[in-house]
This record gives C-alpha cells, structure tokens and sequence, in this order.
C-alpha cells in the first residue's frame, strides 16, 4: 500500500512538474532555447550541416524538456525546501537540473564563437545580431541569432613548397591522395584532417618524431579579384632536426615473462630471428612467440606494425599486458635516419585459474533444478601459449506442478576438455604473412554428457573436434571445424518410452543416428563493438554438414541403411543466419531487432535430423512468451491426442517432440536507462518451428495442429511481447523479463489471439538475448 501511495505521488508530482512559474525569482527569466538563422548573398553548400555545427555553440542549453514539462527544474526547486522529503531529494539527485536563466546567456561571447566558426568555414567577414525575446506571463525567455553569410573564398590550387629536405620529397609522393579538392571553400577542419593524414603517412616511413603541427598552411588571394585563394604547404621553421628524418630498428627485446612490481630486468636471453628474447627460465619458447611480432630489426619504424604487434600478442591468451616501448639511440645530428630500440613488455596472467557458477533451470516440461559449473584453466601449458580447460557440468531437476509424476527426475553430467594452441596445426606449411590481421588458432576438444531421466531412459554422448578460428579483422571472425565427431547411445530404456518410441518413427529415427560425423563452418560480422555508432550490424550464420565423408567407407546393413564401425551414421545439411539491428539514440537508448532463419535437411543415409541437430524454439534467449521448447512445431498442439498415440498414455510423461527442421523467428526489443545499473526494456517476439515433411507424431488426431512448414507459416507463429529489467554492471548483465502471449499457435484457428496477460512468463537469464 506504500508503495502504491509513493508510486500516485510521483506521478502527481510528474504531471506538476510543467508547473514551475511559482518557483522563478521575481528578477528572472527561464531561459528555454535560442534559433539561427542564415541569410547569403549566395548559395551555402551543405547548409544544414553548417547550421547544426552553429547550433552546437550555442550555450547554455536549456533545461530539459518532456512533453511539455521541466521534471528535472521541478525537482531541483522541491529539493531546496526546508524539508523537501525523501521522494523530492531522491528524484532531484536522479534527475535533478538546476535551472538556467536569460541572464546565464552571454550574448556577446555567442556572437564571437558562432563569428570563429563561421570565419574557419570560409565565410570571412560575416555578421551576427542577436535578439532576446521575453515572455512576462510564463516568464521565460529565448534568444534568436541572425547571421548575414557573405560568399565563401574558394581554393584554386594546392601545393607544396620545395625544399631539399627528404621529408618533402615523402610529403610530396602522397600529395596525390589529398583529401583536399580544386574549388573547395576554405575550411579550416578540413586543413587540419589534411594534416593529420600526412603526419599519418610519415609515420608509417619511419618519421618516429614528427608531428602534424610542424605543418602550416598559407592562403594567398593576391592573385585573384574574386574570392579565390592558393594554397601552400610548408614545414614551420625551427623544426628539430629529429623530427624530419625516418627511424630504422636497430634492435628488439622481447620480456616474455616481465613482472611489472620487480624493478630488475633479466640479463639473460635467447638470439632468435634477429630479436632478443629475455627470460631467467624458460617461460614461452621464441620459435612460437616469434610470429606474433611484426616489429623487425633493419625495418623502418612503423605504427602500424607496433599496434599490429601489440594486438596479436594479446589474443595469445597467457599475458595480462602487452607495453611496447621505443628508446632512441644516440646518433650524430647531421645523420640522415635514426635509430630506435624496440623494447616489448609481457606480463603473464597466472598460469591456473578456477570458476565456477550455480544456475536456477526452469523447463516447459516442468522439470526445475539446480546446476553446477566448474572451469579450470591451465596457461602456457607447454611454453607456446596453450591453454587448457577443463570444464565440468553437473544437474539435477525434478519434474513439479500437475504434469510431474512422482519420482520423475533427471541427472545431467557433462565433462569438456578444450586445447586451445596460438597457433595453425596443419600438415602443409602456411606463411604467417597469409593472416595479416591475426593468427589462427587451433582447437582441439573433446568431452561427453551423460543424461539420465528416471524412469524413461538414459543418453551418452561422446564428442570430438578438431578445428581453427581467427580474427579477418576486429569486425570479422572465422571458425572452420574439419572434424567433428559425435556418438550417441540411447540405453535403459523403460517400457513407457519404448511405447513412445514405437508410436513415434521421427522420434526413433532421430536417436538411431548413433554417429554423426561432419565439417561445421561459422562466419561471424560484429559491428556492435563500435560503442559510439548509431546504427550497428551484427550477422552470424553457420553452416553444418556431415554424413558425406562416412558414406565413402559405410556398408549396408539388414534395413538398408549404411553403417560404419557397426553405427548408423546420420547425413544432413544445416544452415541457419543470425542477422541483428541495432539503432542507438539518446543516452543509452537503444532499439535492437533481430531475424533468425534456419533449415536443415536430411539426406542420403537419413530420413530425419538427428535430435540433437534439430531446431526448437521458445525460452529467455528466443521467444520469451513460450518455454522453453514449447512452441511447435508449426500448429502442433502437445496437449491433445495425436496421430500415432494410439492407446499409449502420454499424457502425463512430460516428454513432447517439439522440434523441427526449419526455424524462423524475429524479435524487437527497446531498451533504456532508468537509474545508474538498472536498465528497462519492453519487447516483442515472434517464432516457431516445423517440419519439412508433414509427422503423423507432431501432426493432432482431431486435425487441428500439424507440424509442417506451409505457405501460412506467417499465421503459425508465437507471438508474446512483455517488460523487463536489467542490472548492467561493466557488461556483465542480470535480466528478468516478464512476457505475455499474444498469438498461441497450437489453439484452433480463429481462436489463436489470446491476449492472454493473466497468465505470464518470467525469464531469468545471464546477458542480452540479442
């Protein structure tokens, strides 16, 4: 009752908040905006840009406006009462905005700033008026800006001055990818982005010590009656001599085991590849340490070589910090190039490394649970930067509420060993040159689940990879995995699930498949690391094939089916894409949509995707209306006969095959700050499953549900939309979303729009759903 009460408050409090008139002092005005407007003589190429750069001189800014109201100047004037109350000082220190008048405005130091802006522009000799215009009855007031524009000066020519410097002759060897063009108006951010790329330019020749304010432009419109200039470029005068000739790299120390609390530094070192490598003990061998390094002695210095190398050392995995440091050697000043020392810094990360993380499970099947998960990590396994982990993975759920049946539980234990080498295992050589950007990586893995579920039956799965990922460039990442082995052993089965088994042909099919053996690739495009970009792309898409190479070496069995090693082996092809939107506006506003299409097919050797290939739809990552696996496939609905039950009794087995081959989902979702880590979001989610080929088994005896895909398939989806909170602390996301169903399509056509929002779904989840 409390906090309805505050809650009322607030909002009152809220809607007053347009109401600050009794709170301005009789001697002042609220100051709510200043305008500009531009008159010329002549045409103003790109006007709207020039305009929004004025405006945003333009001080002070005004006090927040929101459909019509000050809250922020409410609060502020409610928290200076002599007893504001906890609401008032709480709401002020969140949102709290002291107030601005007309009398904060200096007009005159306006006028010169939007005069400075115009004159870097080109437009010399403009004119600024201002005009302030009062309001006695809301007391407030605004300031409009008039600015006479005359014609800019344009540029005729650009050109260096000559000089028998060296740098000039580097200067002028690049002069042709100037950013600067014939007939250009003067523009003074424009000169200093011209400078900024030839500063970029000699640095990547060696020039360790120049800078782009030893360069200076110099406009002359002697030669022209109209507004025209030309252009020099020339070095300023009394430019150190050090700054003007390019450095070579005389010599490059590698610490590969650095401590920076130890104020010594190692004597003793390893000559390798011309580089010196420094280590009292062996920590990490040269041979594989010695690829990551792009800075070579005898070569020019390079920026781009040293974020280069202090880049891929990074991604290593074994060092805390990378420092690269040049010193300069002495060397006489009339010497025509210097000499630099490249000293590289590594701190090593500890070599071991635990964690471990406890989760809450909730199925649609109604099976809940705690899991456990441990991960070790061992570093610079064998001194070439491998890492091992070695994760393990134990569950227990029992199976609550109405559908349960006593006793019914489930086990789940899983143990992971991945070998991640810094480096490409392949039998043919490769040049390192060939991946400029990064390394590949080889990974090897290997592990196995166990699931038992009381009274039903019991699953083993052994699984092996062998595969490679890198880095294209910071956007794109690749993953090949040649090998990839999987058996599954389907045991202990009760009489129950032999009855479903036997009722259900796809559902026997899919666990038959005890060998899968196949070749996945993942292309992967983030845009979303460009923190400040407005609108940012992310596309994911994986391809899995398997099956092909099995068929050259299987034998037919008894049933026409091909085995190897006396398993059957499944044979499909999967494909599916990830494509997400996201558009960033305000602070900390953001809209995020994604679309998810995926088919996989069986071929050859199979009728059906093996079960563990095949898609579902439904949870906290997916459509967040629906549980987990509880959608689909298309119209299907779990709850009611189907074609092949026959006078099995399911209905309280809590085990449904609601997967499919084909999946297609689209979500939107709007996110925004509410106060410091808590963040809130309102989505809408759409998706579902189905099958290729029309199941008796996902197929509803009374006609009303099938699985298949079908050119309705926009009438077949799930539709939920709901609210939720996030507690965001440095990227590390807690997310709680309530959700609602909307359209459920496993109800009777005409009957699918629910609307259903007594009947809600929480979701707890660890980061963004996408």
């Amino acid at each position: 009752m409390k906090i309805r009460i505050s809650v009322l408050f607030v909002a009152i409090g809220f809607f007053q908040a347009c109401s600050v008139k009794k709170f301005i002092p009789e001697d002042e005005l609220l100051y709510t905006g200043a305008s500009i407007t531009i008159e010329s003589d002549t045409t103003i190429k790109n006007q709207p840009q020039l305009k929004n750069e004025l405006v945003n001189v333009l001080r002070p800014e005004p006090n927040t406006k929101i459909l019509g109201m000050r809250p922020g100047l409410y609060y502020h004037y409610k928290a200076q009462r002599e007893k504001p109350g906890f609401i008032n000082k709480f709401l002020n220190k969140k949102i709290g905005e002291e107030p601005v008048y007309v009398s904060d405005v200096d007009l005159t130091n306006t006028e010169d700033l939007l005069l400075n802006r115009l004159e870097n522009r080109g437009f010399f000799y403009s004119r600024v008026s201002s005009d302030t215009e009062k309001n006695e009855d809301t007391k407030t007031a605004s300031v409009s800006y008039d600015l006479m524009v005359p014609e800019p000066y344009t540029m005729a020519t650009y050109q260096l001055d000559t000089d028998t410097l060296l740098v000039y002759k580097e200067i002028q060897k690049n002069l042709d990818n100037t950013l600067l063009e014939d007939g250009m108006r003067f523009d003074l951010p424009e000169l200093k982005l011209e400078r900024e790329r030839i500063d970029l330019n000699l640095k990547s020749q060696g020039y360790y010590n120049f800078n782009p304010g030893f360069l200076i432009f110099e406009a002359d419109t002697n030669q022209y009656d109209k507004k025209k200039f030309d252009l020099f470029l020339r070095l300023k005068k009394d430019v150190p001599p050090k700054s003007v000739i390019p450095y070579r790299i005389s010599n490059v120390n590698v610490y590969a085991n650095y401590n920076v609390d130890e104020d010594s530094i190692t004597k003793n070192y390893k000559r390798f590849e011309d580089k010196n490598y420094f280590q009292d003990e062996l920590f990490f061998k040269p041979k594989y340490l010695d690829p990551y390094i792009q800075i070579e002695t005898g070569e020019n210095y390079s920026p781009d070589d040293s974020r280069s190398t202090s880049r891929r050392l990074g991604t290593i995995g074994a060092y805390k910090f990378v420092n690269i440091r040049y010193d300069e050697i002495d060397t006489s000043a009339t010497d025509s190039i210097g000499l630099l020392e490249a000293n590289i810094f590594l701190s090593p990360l500890k070599k071991r490394a635990i964690k471990a993380e406890l989760q809450a499970v909730t199925k649609s099947n109604n099976f809940a649970g705690p899991h456990l998960g441990v991960t070790f990590s061992n570093r610079n396994l064998f001194k070439g930067g491998e890492r091992l982990d070695i994760s393990a993975n134990m569950g227990y759920e029992v199976q609550l509420g109405s559908g349960g049946i006593p006793g019914r539980n489930s086990i789940q234990l899983a143990l992971k060993n991945d070998l991640i080498i810094p480096r490409l295992l392949f039998p043919i050589e490769i040049n390192n040159n060939f991946f400029k950007y990064d390394i590949p990586k080889t990974r090897i893995s290997l592990g196995g689940d166990y699931l038992r579920r009381a009274q039903l039956f019991t699953l083993t799965s052994l699984n092996a990879s062998f595969g490679y990922f890198w880095n294209a460039n910071r956007y794109v990442t690749h993953e090949l995995t040649p090998i990839n082995l999987n058996y599954i052993r389907l045991s202990n089965t009760s009489q129950e699930f032999e009855d479903i088994l036997t009722e259900s042909p796809f559902l026997r099919s899919s666990f038959d498949q005890e060998f899968i053996a196949g070749l996945i690739y993942s292309f992967t495009y983030n845009g979303m690391i460009d923190a400040q970009k407005k609108h940012v792309f992310f596309m994911n898409t994986n391809f899995d094939i398997a099956g092909n190479s099995m068929s050259l070496i299987g034998s037919e069995n008894e049933e026409g089916k091909d085995e190897v090693l006396g398993l059957n082996y499944a044979q499909y092809a999967k494909l599916d894409i990830d494509f997400r939107y996201h558009f960033r506006f305000g602070k900390q506003n953001v809209i995020a949509t994604r679309l998810f299409t995926g088919y996989g097919i069986p071929y050859g050797n199979s009728d059906v995707m093996p079960f563990s290939k095949q898609y579902f739809s439904g949870g906290p990552y997916s459509v967040r209306a629906f549980r987990t696996r509880s959608l689909g496939p298309g119209t299907f609905n779990p709850n009611e006969p189907n074609l092949l039950e026959g006078d099995v009794d399911v209905e309280n087995l809590g085990y449904r095959d609601q997967t499919g081959n084909i999946r297609f989902e689209a979500n939107a979702e709007y996110r925004f700050p509410i106060i410091t880590y808590l963040n809130g979001a309102f989505f809408v989610d759409a998706g579902n499953v189905w099958t290729s080929d029309a199941q008796d088994e996902t197929t509803n005896a009374n006609g009303n549900g099938t699985g298949k895909f079908g050119s309705d398939f926009i009438n077949e989806l799930g539709i939920g939309t709901g609210a939720g909170l996030r507690i965001d602390i440095q990227s590390f996301v807690i997310r709680f979303d309530l959700a609602f169903p909307l359209h459920d399509p496993s109800k009777p056509l005409g009957d699918r729009w629910v609307n259903d929002f007594g009947s809600p779904v929480f979701n707890f989840a660890i980061g963004y759903p996408f």
